[in-house]
C-alpha cells in the first residue's frame, strides 16, 4: 500500500512535498468561467506556476516536471526561464501536458467511425493547448478513419473548443475537471513506465524543442520553439521528437499556420513575465 502525504504551506510545506520527488505534476490555478479565455487566466495562474517552479527548481531539480496549469502556452516558457535562472533547466525533463487535446480527438471522432473504444484508434494533435492553436492530424490517424468533409470542420472545431463546452454547461462553476484528470494521469502514467524503462510509448506533448533530440529540425520548419509533437519517452523524459509535418494535407497545413500565429505571442508573453515580472 503507498502512502499519500498531504502538505501546508506552513513549516515548509512546499519544500516537504518537493523534496525527492521524481515526478511533479502542477494543475495548480483557478478553473475557467463563462466568457473567459485560457489567456484570461494568465494574470493568476502565471504568478502559481512561476512560484511553484522556483520550490521545484530549489528542492527537486532532476524532478520531471507536468504542467498543466492553463495558459500551457505561456505557464511552460514560463517554467523553462525560471528553470532556466537556477541554472536546472533540462528541456527533455519540463511537459506541457495536452493529453486532454488528444483523448477529445479520439472520443469525438468515434461519433462518426462508429468505434466504440477510443483507445483503438490513435490520432495525433500538434501545436499547442489553446483554441485555434490546437490542430487535430485527423488525416494520420492509425487506424485510418474516414470522416466525411461536411464534418471534418465542426469536428475539428469542436476538438479546439471542447472545453468551452464544459465550461457552458457547468455555468459558471468550473471547467473540464473529471476528463482533465483522466488525460494528466494517462501522460503521468505513460511517463513513469518510460522511466522506468518501458519502450515505444508515444504521446504529444508541448515541449521546448531545442532541447529535444529531434526538435531543431521542426523548429527551423515552424519557426517556433515550444511545440507539441509526438514525442518517444525514456528513462530520460522526452528523447525523441517526432515530425509528422511533411505528411499532413493541405488542409491541415491551414491550421497549423493559424496555429504558428497563436502560439507565437503566448509564448513570448510567458517568457516576458518569467524575465520582467509584473510589480506585487
Amino acid at each position: 500500500m503507498q502512502k499519500i502525504t498531504g502538505y501546508l504551506p506552513e513549516n515548509d510545506g512546499l519544500k516537504q512535498a518537493l523534496t525527492g520527488a521524481d515526478v511533479v505534476v502542477i494543475p495548480a490555478g483557478i478553473p475557467r468561467k463563462p466568457g473567459m479565455t485560457r489567456d484570461d487566466l494568465f494574470v493568476i495562474n502565471a504568478g502559481i506556476v512561476r512560484d511553484l517552479v522556483k520550490g521545484v527548481a530549489q528542492h527537486s531539480p532532476k524532478a520531471f516536471v507536468l504542467i498543466i496549469s492553463n495558459p500551457v502556452n505561456s505557464t511552460v516558457p514560463i517554467a523553462a526561464e525560471i528553470l532556466k535562472q537556477a541554472n536546472v533547466f533540462d528541456a527533455q525533463r519540463l511537459f506541457g501536458v495536452t493529453t486532454l487535446d488528444v483523448v477529445r480527438a479520439e472520443t469525438f471522432v468515434q461519433e462518426i467511425t462508429g468505434e466504440k473504444d477510443p483507445a483503438k484508434t490513435v490520432i495525433p494533435v500538434i501545436g499547442g493547448h489553446s483554441g485555434e492553436t490546437i490542430v487535430p492530424l485527423f488525416s494520420l490517424a492509425k487506424p485510418r478513419v474516414e470522416i466525411p468533409a461536411a464534418k471534418l470542420g465542426p469536428l475539428i472545431k469542436r476538438v479546439q473548443f471542447g472545453g468551452d463546452e464544459v465550461v457552458q454547461a457547468k455555468n459558471g462553476t468550473g471547467s473540464a475537471t473529471l476528463s482533465m484528470a483522466y488525460a494528466g494521469f494517462r501522460f503521468a502514467e505513460k511517463l513513469i513506465k518510460a522511466s522506468k524503462g518501458e519502450k515505444g510509448i508515444v504521446e504529444p506533448t508541448f515541449v521546448y524543442l531545442p532541447g529535444v533530440p529531434g526538435g531543431k529540425e521542426i523548429v527551423k520548419e515552424i519557426g517556433v520553439e515550444y511545440f507539441s509533437v509526438p514525442i518517444e519517452l525514456g528513462p530520460s523524459g522526452a528523447e525523441k521528437a517526432t515530425n509528422p509535418l511533411p505528411n499532413i494535407d493541405a488542409d491541415e497545413k491551414q491550421l497549423l499556420e493559424a496555429c504558428k500565429t497563436g502560439l507565437k505571442g503566448n509564448i513570448e508573453k510567458g517568457v516576458e513575465f518569467a524575465q520582467n515580472p509584473p510589480a506585487k
